[in-house]
């Protein structure tokens, strides 16, 4: 079973339903609201253990309701939180999530707890990370120590996914230790300052990016690694909630990745995921089973 360390966030997901995305200054009347366990970090980390993968948490919650609530899905969900700390002086996060009503959502995130994940929790995992088979991580807690965990990662040949969300600025030297770098379109915008996407392209090239996947939403992704640029179009769906869409896709990316699965592969893995958690509400209840996103592809190369 691929071993799997994520360090990242959990949130509380609050969710409202609306007709169509606000402007700047309008007030939208909401259908249902709902609260859902959600976080990049966490989700990610639901999607690789749903995918069979032997996943670890690194992160923190508040001394609350909302972070009781969340340790529980995660423990439920087979992952191991020992490394999962309770904040005494941060609430736990969460996230303010507008859906639309074609699928489409706007998220307003209160990081609280999240952004207390320190250097030295990094450390506390040293044991761990050497028998990890693969890191995944995101940018919801301090970019320091995101970057603790890269390092230690390398310092044990461990393999690292970074999913570079919310996008902000990365240093070079960060960016040279990542072996899977998978932004979105605006996040390669945002990263590399570059409006030309086949620039943006080229410069996180020139600053050491090894594997680059861009994920497209309804048009699919595409593969840049050691000479090959390769676009995989997207499985035909109809699209509920795209919320956590593309952590299914890291979580499943990950899987396939830690179990030897060539880059290809394992991004048509991520795809499949992608795909079926746009179908569904929420954030970790959309993310799919190992079957269902293996169904899929299965149906897909049948249709091809």
């Amino acid at each position: 079973m691929a071993k799997i360390l994520v360090v990242g966030s959990i949130n509380m997901d609050l969710v409202v339903r609306v007709p169509h995305a606000p402007m700047p200054g309008e007030t939208v009347l909401g259908g249902d609201f709902e609260t859902f366990p959600g976080g990049k970090g966490a989700n990610q980390a639901v999607a690789a253990a749903r995918m069979g993968g032997e996943v670890t948490m690194v992160g923190r919650v508040g001394n609350d309701n909302f972070g009781d609530m969340l340790i529980q899905g995660l423990v439920e969900n087979n992952i191991k939180t020992t490394h999962v700390i309770k904040d005494s002086e941060a609430p736990t996060g969460v996230a303010m999530i507008a859906v639309a009503a074609d699928g489409e959502n706007l998220i307003v995130v209160a990081s609280g707890a999240n952004y207390k994940v320190s250097e030295e929790d990094i450390s506390d995992t040293r044991t761990m990370m050497r028998e990890t088979d693969l890191l995944l991580l995101q940018l919801e807690c301090p970019l320091e120590t995101v970057t603790a965990a890269v390092e230690l990662a390398k310092a044990y040949d461990v393999p690292v996914v970074l999913n570079p969300a919310p996008a902000q600025p990365l240093s070079t030297a960060l960016l040279a230790n990542v072996d899977v770098l998978t932004p979105n379109e605006n996040e390669l915008v945002l990263l590399t300052g570059e409006e030309d996407i086949e620039m943006g392209i080229q410069k996180l090239l020139d600053w050491g990016v090894k594997k680059l996947v861009i994920t497209l939403g309804a048009n699919g992704a595409r593969v840049i690694s050691e000479g090959m640029d390769q676009h995989l179009p997207a499985h035909e769906i109809t699209v509920v909630d795209s919320t956590a869409a593309g952590d299914a896709f890291n979580g499943a990316l990950a899987v396939a990745l830690a179990e030897g699965k060539s880059l290809i592969d394992a991004v048509h893995y991520g795809m499949a995921a992608g795909a079926l958690a746009a179908t569904k509400r929420g954030a970790q209840p959309s993310l799919p089973a190992r079957d269902e996103v293996e169904n899929l592809m299965e149906s897909s190369r049948g249709r091809n």
